[in-house]
């Protein structure tokens, strides 16, 4: 009966060490969805709490489910160059009569703003016509996500992932790439603070933002940092919402206002403040022509 019983516990012990055998060695790979909620934005979510965010909060933030690592999208950034827009579309005899017709419908804003900030109104809806053809075009990418991945890259294994998720025919040179990688996951992280802050004092979903491949958001495309800083109420609701048009009229006029906008400034210190909402001469040039256009 004892050795009947030492057998029994044997093939018991047998069969456990099998089944565990089997699990580790054929279980499916993790999906992307379960590395990240166990890894990759394990270090970000620590840093968070560690910089004062409330870790309930984030960690509730975290866990959802459209909240997630993005290389493919994130990648783009690391091969984007302003030259290769094709900024004179915004010129065509349709795009600037959008642009009249914007300025006749939301006229009331435009004046407000013009009066307010001393900003001219042709150059508030040049800058909406270029970043998001005047509202019609917002972005697709989440924008958390697409802060959530940059801010993540000091980690070097995350870093190859971008690095891997580049077309082999658009790699730029690795040390170009590591360099900016470690510039810009700095910057993602500052923002991302910003959106999860000015989030929190609208009382808006983050993972509900769309905007672009950079994590610019709303209809003048703010970054979060200048959301937070520099976007205004223009409708007067209480509420500021970049994706509503009055507010994105007041809050591009108070922008170019903080960066030294003035009435009747010279031409070349325009171009040095509309350099200060994009670093590209080319954007630049493009808003100063719409300009000139829209006052015929």
């Amino acid at each position: 009966m004892e050795m009947k019983m030492a057998s029994m516990h044997t093939k018991l012990v047998t069969f456990f060490i099998l089944f565990f055998i089997f699990f580790f060695i054929w279980s499916p790979p993790l999906s992307s969805q379960e590395i990240k909620k166990g890894l990759e934005f394990e270090k970000l979510i620590q840093q968070l709490v560690h910089d004062g965010f409330e870790k309930d909060k984030i960690e509730q933030l975290f866990s959802n489910e459209n909240v997630f690592f993005n290389p493919e999208g994130v990648s783009r950034f690391f091969i984007h160059t302003e030259s290769s827009l094709n900024y004179d579309q915004f010129t065509s005899k349709k795009s600037i009569t959008n642009a009249l017709n914007y300025m006749n419908e939301y006229k009331v804003a435009l004046d407000q703003a013009q009066k307010i900030y001393g900003v001219d109104k042709t150059i508030i809806t040049a800058i909406l016509l270029v970043e998001t053809r005047l509202g019609t075009y917002l972005g697709k990418r989440t924008v958390i996500n697409t802060l959530s991945t940059m801010a993540a890259l000091t980690d070097e294994t995350l870093r190859e992932r971008i690095w891997n998720s580049i077309p082999d025919k658009k790699k730029p040179k690795k040390d170009v790439f590591l360099k900016k990688v470690e510039k810009r996951s700095k910057w993602g992280y500052e923002e991302l603070k910003a959106l999860i802050k000015y989030t929190t004092q609208e009382g808006i979903a983050p993972e509900n933002i769309k905007g672009s491949y950079a994590g610019a958001m709303g209809i003048p495309q703010f970054m979060p940092s200048n959301a937070l800083k520099l976007a205004k109420d223009g409708d007067n609701d209480g509420e500021i919402d970049l994706f509503t048009h009055a507010d994105a009229i007041f809050s591009v006029a108070n922008y170019l206002k903080h960066h030294g906008w003035k009435p009747g400034i010279a031409r070349q210190k325009q171009h040095e403040v509309l350099f200060r909402y994009n670093h590209s001469n080319y954007y630049v040039d493009i808003l100063l022509k719409i300009s000139d256009k829209l006052k015929g």
